[in-house]
């Protein structure tokens, strides 16, 4: 059998083989897939991944360990902070529109330092050198709105704040990106937020856009 008839090819599909590999990993039984001669040589001429995995940059949040996937199965796409830019939009979309991925993952985790320079810079004027002070002004829009509560942003614990800034994420994705907005209402594609907890390897929902099966996701209404 080929990449193209084994892969999952709905969004449910997709969701449900991410969740029982990170099962997986969590327990330590993975089964490493995908990662033989044989899959080389078959995917020399074409790939077909299940999903997108637009992630971290960190090093300890590798999308294929993570979800015990193997070579061809993930279209991975990294930043520092997961902040998006016009050339990481192309890419996701890349991965759906012209490999025919059926899910987006905006893959979020614990102790994210770009989401602590965001706070210093803003409570305390800490500005980052070189380009490392444009990723955290990419993150700086995700959590400001928080201080709309009147509370100061280094009052938020971090799970809060990097719950807030995947949300933003998944949200500025859907809300950029036509072609994934077109997808998702044609119910070939959605679009999930999670957030990964580095000291038990679990990746947890935090929010869906368009539909991963048994009721779990919607697209949300159109301006």
């Amino acid at each position: 059998m080929t990449a193209a008839t084994t892969a999952p090819t709905t969004p449910a599909a997709a969701w449900a083989e991410l969740c029982a590999g990170n099962v997986r990993f969590v327990e330590d039984r993975m089964l490493h897939p995908s990662q033989g001669i044989d899959r080389r040589a078959e995917l020399s001429a074409e790939q077909h991944p299940f999903a997108v995995v637009f992630g971290c940059s960190d090093s300890r949040v590798a999308a294929e360990i993570i979800f015990d996937q193997g070579l061809g199965d993930l279209f991975v796409v990294r930043t520092a902070g997961h902040v998006l830019d016009t050339t990481v939009i192309g890419s996701i979309e890349y991965g759906v529109t012209v490999l025919g991925a059926p899910l987006v993952v905006v893959l979020a985790h614990d102790s994210c330092g770009a989401v602590a320079a965001a706070v210093d810079a803003i409570t305390n004027g800490n500005v980052p050198p070189g380009f490392v002070q444009a990723v955290v002004d990419r993150v700086i829009p995700s959590i400001v709105g928080l201080t709309a509560s009147g509370r100061p942003l280094d009052s938020f614990d971090a799970a809060t704040l990097g719950h807030q800034h995947v949300l933003h994420t998944a949200r500025q994705l859907h809300g950029y990106s036509v072609s994934l907005a077109d997808e998702i209402a044609a119910g070939r594609c959605a679009i999930v937020a999670l957030e990964y907890t580095l000291a038990d390897g679990r990746a947890r929902l935090a929010h869906v856009i368009g539909d991963i099966g048994a009721g779990m996701g919607v697209v949300p209404p159109q301006d």
